[in-house]
């Protein structure tokens, strides 16, 4: 509320300094100086009318000068009582003042000073809104951050970072858009691992695993596949989901002789350490497919449907131990001076045609055998000529 300004009364006649100078000179130097007067006079008869006159005047110069300097300290006190401060902590202002001179500056003065701070007071409440509303915003923004860190988190546990950036920064929501769409899908799977965890401990088990799909969520992130899902020793991931069908068809290629790679390196330190070793098997294969949210209303998976996943599916199954099983459709993608085995057609169960397919040659290692039969794999049935 603006404060509006009043000036105190101010008495035109005389100003408290010159009252203040008249009281003395009423109460201390006009009697001084009368007294002086009359003891040089002698006065031998007795009081005259010149002694009584004086000493009237006296009584009356020191009667004025008390007057003078009683209503001087009379305003002083006035104004002291109207700047004292109340218990609210309120400044006041000083209206309805009736003082001379210097005190009617000093009052004058400080409504100045008042009305100076009332201003202040106002321009630090409104900026105190201002940081309130920025620090509300600031709160929201924060919060805003802390999810996008937290669905970035979740992200990252599906695909690579590169590709959770791309995501996050392209605001179309198309990773969880349902969409029928041309991608890569590829299968690696442990072999024997049944056999293989008969005669390890339920620990050793779970930490074989960890490390293994460690290693491999990491290749995988790194050519910007998306994990679907984890089936067992089994990982099933998917490429091209934003990209184009050719960079799909490359880049799960080169993901898959990595981890081929990356498998021979570890299961060597594995070895090293007498730890049991293993050799993996990865098909992969591209075609049409439905990306959809799946599940139920609590509980859903973002995942790729259609018939090229169960070609993929067998595909991996004819995988031996350190093979790449490569679709041909897939093959068209890839370059052509790629070490592939000449063309194959693998006879699927209820298919009456063969489906043609590629191998890549196995990576060489020597990873000790499993101390009980190896299942054999289905062979592959080189292509007829025409």
């Amino acid at each position: 509320m603006a404060v509006t300004k009043m000036t105190p009364v101010q008495n035109q006649d005389i100003s408290f300094y010159r009252k203040i100078k008249i009281s003395l000179a009423l109460m201390g130097i006009l009697p001084f100086l009368l007294t002086a007067y009359l003891f040089s006079k002698e006065f031998n008869n007795g009081p005259s009318t010149l002694m009584i006159f004086c000493a009237a005047l006296v009584l009356f110069s020191m009667l004025m000068g008390f007057t003078l300097l009683r209503k001087s300290s009379d305003q002083m006190t006035d104004l002291a009582a109207k700047t004292a401060i109340p218990d609210t902590g309120e400044l006041p202002y000083i209206k309805d003042l009736t003082v001379d001179g210097e005190l009617n500056a000093i009052a004058s003065n400080f409504n100045s000073v008042v009305e100076q701070l009332q201003n202040a007071k106002r321009d630090i409440q409104s900026r105190s809104h201002q940081l309130q509303a920025f620090a509300s915003d600031l709160s929201e923004s924060y919060e805003s951050l802390e999810q996008e860190n937290r669905l970035r988190e979740k992200l990252c546990r599906y695909v690579g970072n590169d590709l959770v950036e791309k995501l996050m920064t392209s605001g179309d929501g198309q990773l969880l858009k349902n969409e029928r769409k041309c991608v890569t899908v590829m299968f690696a799977d442990i072999r024997s691992f049944t056999t293989l965890s008969e005669y390890m401990d339920p620990e050793d088990v779970v930490a074989m695993l960890n490390e293994f799909f460690g290693e491999m969520t990491k290749i995988l992130f790194k050519y910007n596949g998306m994990l679907d899902k984890f089936v067992g020793d089994q990982i099933m991931a998917v490429f091209g989901h934003i990209s184009d069908e050719r960079d799909g068809a490359r880049s799960a290629v080169r993901a898959a002789m990595e981890m081929q790679k990356a498998t021979a390196t570890l299961m060597k330190a594995r070895k090293q350490n007498d730890k049991p070793v293993f050799q993996v098997g990865i098909g992969i294969n591209t075609g049409n497919a439905i990306l959809a949210s799946v599940g139920s209303c609590n509980r859903q998976d973002y995942t790729v449907i259609g018939d090229m996943v169960n070609t993929t599916a067998r595909l991996e199954k004819h995988a031996r131990g350190g093979e790449v099983v490569i679709g041909e459709r897939t093959r068209k993608h890839l370059p052509k001076q790629m070490d592939l085995c000449e063309r194959k057609e693998l006879r699927m169960r209820n298919r009456s045609t063969p489906i043609g397919c590629y191998v890549q040659r196995p990576i060489k290692n020597k990873a000790q055998k499993i101390p009980t039969p190896a299942q054999s794999s289905p062979a592959l049935v080189p292509a007829t000529a025409t």
